[in-house]
């Protein structure tokens, strides 16, 4: 049986292979979407246990515009019933521009921030520790 079902918001498909053979190596079950747009519609089919999202996809802040919808404090929100889903943004963003972003509640509200390309086992420490809050 399955730990829990992890979301893959990216749309670089190799990246989400070697994510997805990752957790489902750790007994988790994997969906992926491959745009925001798709990850938003994906979370509501899906309900997952945890959300790893990529930062530039369809737009360089594709990402932050889904972490932001995804935790929005309107309760009229669409997504106001997911909005405590551990949200993981995994990104390469910090090879591509000087700044430097990490969590932070208001303009990154995401759980935690891994560059690419990531330690398989540091992916799975965060995911399990973020699961067992």
């Amino acid at each position: 049986m399955a730990k829990g079902k992890i979301l893959i918001i990216d749309d670089d498909p190799d990246i989400a292979l070697a994510t997805r053979l990752c957790l489902e190596q750790a007994d988790y079950e994997v969906v992926e979407a491959r745009s925001s747009t798709e990850g938003l519609a994906k979370v509501k089919a899906e309900n997952p246990s945890l959300i790893i999202l990529d930062v530039m996809m369809e737009s360089t802040t594709a990402g932050f515009q889904t972490a932001l919808a995804l935790r929005s404090r309107d309760p009229n929100s669409a997504y106001a019933a997911y909005s405590q889903i551990p949200i993981i943004m995994l990104t390469s963003i910090h090879q591509t521009t000087p700044l430097r972003f990490g969590p932070e509640e208001d303009y990154l509200p995401v759980d935690d921030f891994i560059d690419k390309p990531v330690d398989p086992d540091v992916l799975i420490r965060k995911v399990e520790g973020l699961l067992a809050r």
